[in-house]
């Protein structure tokens, strides 16, 4: 039997959701507890990979197991045995075709960036000490859902085969002190989303204009890119499934 599982958790301490010899990752820790509590050895698939330092308030993982399982109870004995930076929050059984990462239509991250410095934030958005032109940014931003490939915005490293995403939504919105990116495609490729922050942290700082950070898309040469941002101002904030999947 297959089932589905909601966690959400803080990637401070972790290097990143998979599993990797000699560092301590998101999927080993949940693969270990899952193991205590049903009895058996369980390893986990998850709905996408987060690099370290990067948080989800939202992952799925699925796993499957011989036995019916009582959701609540699982979840219950399951929370009581996680670290406190990792929180079990539902699970769904699913039939034994479903696949978390592939089944995925959807997802959406959220990049944080305060402009006050926050010791209770520091490892939760991006400090920046300069203003920024948000208008600028957001024209930038709406350029990329008129792209498909995005070899430029991608790490060499990984097994991907291409560099194709439809992106859905890009926008940048003040939020009190900080200001949010929002970001939701079908797929994303490794380090797409803190490289695809920089180069637009760079247009808001005056560095790139948008019509360069257009020439930078459609160049498909990683080098035209600006660094990545950093880790801690990323975060997994939906993964969305066909409708009824997760009943």
């Amino acid at each position: 039997m297959r089932y589905f599982l909601e966690i959400a958790y803080d990637g401070t301490r972790f290097h990143g959701w998979q599993v990797q010899p000699n560092a301590l990752s998101v999927q080993e820790v949940l693969d270990d507890c899952l193991s205590k509590v049903l009895r058996q050895p369980v390893s986990s698939t998850g709905s996408g990979r987060t690099d370290t330092g990067v948080h989800a308030s939202q992952q799925f993982a699925h796993f499957d197991v011989a036995q019916p399982l009582d959701a609540q109870q699982v979840v219950y004995r399951l929370n009581r045995i996680l670290p406190t930076d990792i929180a079990a929050i539902s699970l769904y059984e699913v039939p034994d075709d479903a696949h978390a990462r592939f089944d995925a239509h959807a997802r959406t991250y959220h990049y944080h960036i305060t402009f006050a410095k926050n010791p209770f934030r520091r490892y939760h958005a991006y400090y920046h000490s300069r203003p920024l032109d948000i208008k600028q940014m957001n024209m930038a931003a709406a350029l990329l859902l008129q792209h498909e490939d995005f070899t430029t915005f991608s790490k060499v490293k990984g097994d991907t085969t291409h560099y194709r995403c439809h992106i859905y939504e890009a926008i940048w919105r003040k939020q009190g002190e900080e200001l949010v990116f929002t970001i939701r495609a079908n797929r994303f490729l490794r380090g797409m989303v803190r490289l695809l922050v920089g180069t637009l942290v760079d247009v808001g700082r005056g560095k790139l204009t948008v019509q360069q950070f257009g020439q930078i898309i459609t160049s498909q040469d990683r080098r035209k890119s600006s660094g990545a941002a950093p880790a801690e101002g990323l975060s997994l904030a939906k993964v969305e499934y066909p409708e009824g999947l997760l009943a």
